[in-house]
């Protein structure tokens, strides 16, 4: 296999009705190391929503147990990538993200824009700093993935084509970014989660180097100083001089999941789906009312 046969084979697909095939393709053979980078950046985002913010920082899932509540993100999302939405994997993967969100008073308006990240994130990312562009079938299959996650989510109104993902997600941040405290907290132990995972001496650099990838939206909204333009430019020229040394190396023959990454501390024995993320008390953490969640009764295979 040459270096641009896979895209090759993309571009034959059908992005309607293989968007399962391109985007397994795209996420764990093309960009696995890209697509964990614009995830973790696409949740990042959602923080400088003051209502979303708030909500995690009371909750303090991402404040005390940043690493769990990062684990048990990547892996539930990994688990509808690696088996599919109709498996009793990808099934059980979305009711307890069903079961998670329903605990909580979160708006349509918020679980729509969340879905916006995740598509329009990873090819923003892949454009600037992947080893080659993102394509427009890569595109337009990770919007009918996510489209169909959201339909599955119950988000109302979700959009269409990536164009309208884009449009959405730029329209929501321009309207709704602002400073909150709580957005802040969690924005700082996201901050210090990513710097833990490599040798401490290293902890300033990393967290210099994390921040200034950001856009000044996300500055501006966390009300982080902005870097210094020298730093800014060495560290972003750093991530696309690595994505020119992978254009060099052979494809990838082998997936690689997001459970595969070293990133993922928190289960060193293993895990089960059904197990993962939180079981939030009513009245505890930020869980305000009790809702009844129809995904959590029995369902007939």
């Amino acid at each position: 296999m040459k270096r641009y046969d896979r895209l090759q084979q993309i571009r034959r697909l059908d992005p309607e009705k293989d968007f399962l095939t391109i985007y397994r393709l795209s996420a764990v053979y093309e960009f696995p190391w890209d697509y964990t980078r614009a995830l973790e950046l696409a949740l990042y985002r959602t923080y400088a929503v003051p209502s979303i913010g708030r909500l995690l920082a009371r909750t303090a899932e991402l404040t005390d147990r940043t690493q769990k509540r990062y684990d048990d993100t990547a892996l539930l999302l990994d688990a509808i990538v690696e088996h599919g939405f109709d498996s009793d994997v990808g099934r059980t993967a979305v009711r307890r993200i069903n079961q998670m969100h329903r605990s909580y008073d979160i708006s349509d308006d918020d679980m729509r824009y969340v879905l916006c990240t995740f598509v329009v994130t990873p090819k923003r990312w892949i454009d600037a700093y992947g080893w080659r562009r993102f394509s427009q079938h890569e595109a337009a299959a990770s919007a009918v993935y996510y489209r169909t996650l959201g339909e599955r989510l119950g988000v109302k109104d979700i959009p269409g084509s990536y164009e309208e993902f884009a449009e959405c997600l730029d329209s929501y941040e321009e309207a709704h970014f602002g400073w909150d405290e709580g957005a802040r907290r969690v924005s700082d132990a996201t901050v210090d989660l990513m710097a833990s995972w490599y040798p401490r001496p290293l902890a300033p650099v990393l967290r210099t180097a994390t921040v200034a990838l950001l856009d000044d939206s996300l500055l501006k909204a966390f009300g982080y100083e902005q870097p210094h333009a020298l730093t800014r430019t060495l560290v972003r020229r750093a991530v696309r001089l690595r994505g020119r040394a992978v254009r060099l190396l052979p494809p990838r023959t082998t997936p690689h999941y997001a459970r595969q990454n070293r990133e993922i501390k928190g289960y060193p024995h293993g895990y089960r789906v059904d197990e993962l993320g939180t079981r939030p008390v009513p009245g505890v953490r930020g869980c305000p009312v009790r809702h009844v969640d129809p995904s959590a009764a029995p369902q007939a295979d």
